[in-house]
């Protein structure tokens, strides 16, 4: 139990083939996004970036993935071509067309 009494959830999860399931994923992809969006929020909250000077927006395209999901994560989801990892261990999120 963690200090607030709480079960520990297990985020990552694997099929009986040892790939990582679509839930495991799921919540990866969303916890990037999450992690995205507060990224550039912070960004765009900066000295230099009010409505009276220029508006800027934010310029950030890619973080440091969250640690509560292993690099082989990451990985799978490059392969499935959902992410970019770059050299520096930034992950883009590469959005996906809708469906008409």
């Amino acid at each position: 139990m963690d200090p607030q009494g709480k079960e520990p959830v297990n985020l990552v999860e694997k099929n009986a083939d040892g790939s990582f399931t679509k839930e495991t994923l799921t919540r990866a992809i969303k916890a990037l996004k999450k992690r995205l969006k507060v990224t550039r929020l912070d960004d765009e909250s900066k000295l230099g970036h009010d409505p009276m000077s220029r508006g800027g927006h934010s310029g950030v395209v890619a973080v440091r993935p969250p640690t509560q999901y292993p690099p082989e994560v990451w990985q799978a989801l490059e392969q499935k071509g959902r992410v970019r990892i770059d050299r520096n261990g930034l992950v883009e999120l590469i959005e996906q067309p809708s469906n008409p």
